[in-house]
């Protein structure tokens, strides 16, 4: 039976997987660890080729049955898959359940009702992915903003190392009036013209006070 020890050292999975990290791994390298060898006449590589071939985008919706389907891949194999598969599944499944997604300002103000109620003025930055799942909620600026001392990087450099698609700003208005404000105004400007530039929409900008709210975008 042709296993992993069969293939020269320097193009082992499991060696590059340890030196390297997994992203330096195709598919098909990771498939080989977890089979760990091959069937008669077909190496442990060859074989998770074919497999991620056979099964393409269904992969990860192959059952026990699927896979002894593959000539010389008996129960012990194809239980040893089909589990993996299904406790990424189910770890994926949990994480989905847990995200907040952001389709409209009501959301954004349930994450930050909090806000009305502060004496100071705070901004707070919403980051978002591709499908506008919250990644990270985060205070940019306490106190009174100025667009001369607020610089767009202290938005927008956290935005570039969670990955983020786009950004909702939120501020408060301990005034009580939600109305913006030609500061606001002119702060939102510049901030919005620096995520065009970087690929980094400002989704929406909302003011939040006592008496209500105001969403630039809504």
């Amino acid at each position: 039976m042709a296993k992993i020890k069969d293939i020269p050292k320097v193009d082992r999975p499991r060696e590059r997987f340890l030196k390297k990290g997994p992203d330096a791994l195709s598919k098909s390298d990771l498939l080989a660890i977890l089979l760990g060898s091959g069937i008669k006449g077909k190496n442990v590589q060859k074989l998770s080729q074919q497999i991620i071939k056979k099964f393409g985008k269904s992969f990860l919706n192959i059952t026990v049955d699927d896979l002894q389907k593959i000539s010389g891949i008996g129960q012990a194999k194809a239980l040893q898959v089909a589990s993996a598969i299904s406790l990424v599944k189910r770890y994926y499944a949990d994480e989905r359940t847990n995200e907040i997604i952001i389709k409209n300002y009501q959301d954004v103000l349930s994450l930050t009702y909090d806000l009305k109620e502060k004496k100071k003025e705070y901004l707070v930055c919403l980051y978002l992915n591709a499908r506008n799942v919250l990644l990270k909620k985060e205070i940019v600026s306490v106190g009174l903003l100025d667009k001369t001392l607020l610089h767009p990087r202290e938005i927008f450099h956290p935005a570039t190392e969670l990955n983020a698609a786009s950004v909702v700003l939120v501020h408060n208005h301990p005034s009580g009036n939600s109305s913006p404000s030609e500061k606001d105004i002119r702060i939102i400007e510049k901030i919005t013209q620096a995520g065009e530039i970087m690929g980094i929409p400002v989704i929406d900008f909302v003011i939040v006070s006592e008496s209500g709210h105001y969403s630039f975008y809504e």
